[in-house]
């Protein structure tokens, strides 16, 4: 690849860094007996959903970010890392509902955070669903949009922490109740709405032949 190839797979997974450096400190806590406290009492609890989702999203974080260079999707490892990618995808959907219906609600958080989870989570999965659907049937431009938008929601967590930091910055506290949700829908959002845009740039057209 060259290094313009490199630059939006990169930059993808810059931005899933911080959840995934979280995800290792949460897998790290939980793999050590730790204390229970109010922060990590639902995870001890009951750690499946959480490792699953945190396992799945590094997966299809920093593979995913590869089906974005146009040279890869032209190969047949494009098919095969998507063979990998649907069940991470699916994986990290599920279970992000799963925690969404199972944990108790942390106290920085509210009905409405609750709520878009479950709408954000369902759409995701649904997004990959498409996808495969579309795919299955030769429909490589409608798999393409799905997949996008299935991978924009589920690096959702990078972009919240951005959407994030100008609150810690001018109050030195972290949001809660509908400030905090209405944060972290803005990150889904934001990464939709770059993923509209992306996807209605002129299409280099692609090939069914590329899937072979």
């Amino acid at each position: 690849m060259t290094m313009r190839e490199w630059r939006l797979p990169a930059a993808l997974i810059l931005l899933g860094l911080i959840p995934m450096i979280a995800g290792a400190g949460r897998l790290t806590e939980l793999g050590s007996g730790p204390e229970v406290t109010p922060a990590n009492a639902r995870f001890v609890a009951d750690p499946l959903p959480v490792v699953l989702h945190i396992v799945g999203a590094v997966v299809y974080t920093v593979l995913g970010a590869f089906q974005f260079v146009p040279r890869l999707r032209r190969h047949r490892w494009h098919r095969r890392a998507g063979r990998v990618l649907v069940p991470c995808g699916l994986t990290v959907a599920f279970t992000g509902l799963w925690m969404a219906f199972a944990y108790d609600l942390p106290a920085h958080d509210n009905d409405v955070l609750a709520v878009m989870r479950l709408l954000f989570g369902s759409a995701m999965a649904g997004s990959i669903l498409l996808g495969l659907a579309a795919v299955l049937h030769r429909d490589i431009a409608r798999h393409r949009r799905w997949m996008v938008r299935g991978y924009a929601i589920g690096l959702g967590a990078g972009t919240q922490a951005f959407t994030h930091a100008p609150y810690l910055i001018a109050t030195g506290e972290q949001p809660d109740g509908t400030v905090r949700a209405a944060l972290v829908v803005a990150g889904w959002v934001i990464n939709l709405a770059v993923a509209e845009w992306y996807l209605r740039r002129p299409a280099r057209v692609v090939s069914v032949a590329a899937l072979r």
